[in-house]
């Protein structure tokens, strides 16, 4: 998880906040700790802040992000993650933050992806969607937003994506291209 952002080879897991705080990112600067994005901010930028977590175990991260977010009195925030324990996590302990279901279908079978999104829609109980572009356009996302559910759509990084996203999504999360 850590190679498209630093190079480095390996997971954010695998590693402690000493060894993660010298990583250097595309521009020069260094991973921010979520406290540190947050007083940056000074309360002036609305933020979505992805959760990445495998498995069961989430309460750790989750408990250190929360506690951040609690500390934080500025603009808008809510939470995402591909894990619906996450979302169920918050929504047992901060039931007011807003939360978000990151979805993909690659690398999935039609019925396999149907019933893993039937499940984390369940158990996580999500106020919006974050769906992969590649999976654009699609019966799942078109029944959400019908619902009233809103769309996101990740990670656009073309002109034809952005326009398939303006579409079929209700607010588009960008990655700037490589040069």
């Amino acid at each position: 998880m850590l190679a498209r952002m630093t190079g480095v080879t390996g997971s954010l897991g695998e590693r402690d906040a000493a060894d993660l705080d010298g990583l250097a990112l595309p521009d020069g600067g260094t991973i921010p700790r979520l406290a540190a994005l947050l007083e940056r901010c000074g309360g002036a930028v609305p933020l979505l802040v992805e959760i990445k977590a495998r498995g069961r175990a989430v309460m750790p991260v989750c408990t250190v992000v929360a506690r951040d977010l609690a500390a934080w009195r500025g603009a808008p925030v809510a939470i995402m993650s591909f894990n619906p324990l996450v979302l169920h996590w918050f929504g047992q302990r901060s039931p007011q933050m807003v939360r978000g279901l990151v979805v993909t279908q690659q690398r999935k079978g039609a019925m396999r992806g149907m019933i893993a999104r039937a499940l984390a829609l369940w158990l996580g109980k999500p106020d919006f969607l974050a769906c992969d572009i590649r999976d654009l356009p699609s019966p799942f996302a078109t029944r959400a937003r019908a619902k009233g559910r809103p769309v996101l759509t990740w990670t656009v990084r073309s002109e034809d994506e952005r326009a398939r996203a303006a579409v079929h999504a209700d607010q588009i999360i960008f990655e700037k291209p490589h040069d």
